[in-house]
Formats: C-alpha cells, structure tokens, sequence
C-alpha cells in the first residue's frame, strides 16, 4: 500500500485598506456566517500574484493590483471525523479599484464589507480564521516585503 502524501493548501489572501477601513467578505462555511479577507486558494499554472488578484476580482468584484506581500502564514485546523488541514496563507496588501457592480461574486459570499481594525478586532468569533485580526494587524505595523520575496522560478501550463 502506498503511504499517502500529506500537502498543506497554499492559499492568498488580499489587504485592501481605504480611508482606514478593510475591506472584507462575509461568507458562508461550515461554522456559519464568517468574516475573512479576500482569499482563495492557488490553482494549477498560477503564480501567487495571479491568484491573489483573481481570488479578490472573484470575491469582491474590485480589481486589485498588488503592491507588497505582508507576510506568510502556517496554520493547522483539526477537523472532527477526518484529517486536520495545514494551510500556507501568503497574504497581499495592494489598491482596490472600484466594484465592478455587474460582476457576481463567488457563491460561498454573502457581500463585502469595510470595517475599521476596531471593528474588526470587537468581533473575534465571526472570523474565518485567527488569521484575519493577525494579517491586519500585521499590515498596521507596517510589515512589508518586496513582491519578487517569493520568486518564482516556472510555472507549468495551466490546467
């Protein structure tokens, strides 16, 4: 019997600070009704930056141009009746255009949101992960890297 492969799910996430608001998506999960950045996981033949600024156009109808990468994240959930999952989140902060109001949004979304890192730190139990207080509060210390921190060296035709 072959061993089975343990791979963690990369996913982004995008930052998109206006007018000292962040821009948030209220979507549906297994927990109910939660609160998370704009993100999404990498798909086949993407580099990070293309995926972050589809997962934001998807999930918010804004389109979103990358400016730094705040940081990347590890993270293991414990799922009951199955195997947990570990996550790698690379997390993006950039400008956001304006929605596109003919553009749907991804069916797991409920409607975006702009909250204020106060009002975003008072709600704790109605975010997706730990992550999204952390990723914030991340880019309000002004952590930044370049966008070539992650290099990427070849990416294999889409599939």
């Amino acid at each position: 019997m072959k061993p089975e492969t343990w791979l963690p799910h990369v996913t982004v996430a995008a930052i998109v600070e206006r007018d000292g608001r962040f821009l948030l998506v209220e979507e549906h999960t297994s927990a109910g009704l939660r609160l998370n950045q704009p993100a999404g996981h990498l798909e086949a033949g993407e580099t990070l930056l293309e995926a972050v600024v589809r997962e934001t156009l998807e999930e918010t109808a804004h389109p979103f141009v990358p400016e730094a990468l705040v940081g990347m994240y590890m993270t293991h959930f414990e799922r009951p009746a199955r195997e947990g999952t570990t996550y790698l989140r690379f997390t993006y902060c950039g400008a956001g255009g304006e929605a596109d109001p003919a553009r749907a949004l991804d069916a797991d979304i409920v409607r975006t949101v702009w909250m204020s890192a106060d009002e975003v730190r008072a709600c704790p139990e109605r975010h997706r992960t730990p992550l999204v207080m952390q990723c914030i509060d991340d880019y309000l210390a002004g952590r930044r890297f370049p966008l070539d921190f992650v290099h990427t060296h070849s990416v294999g035709p889409k599939r």
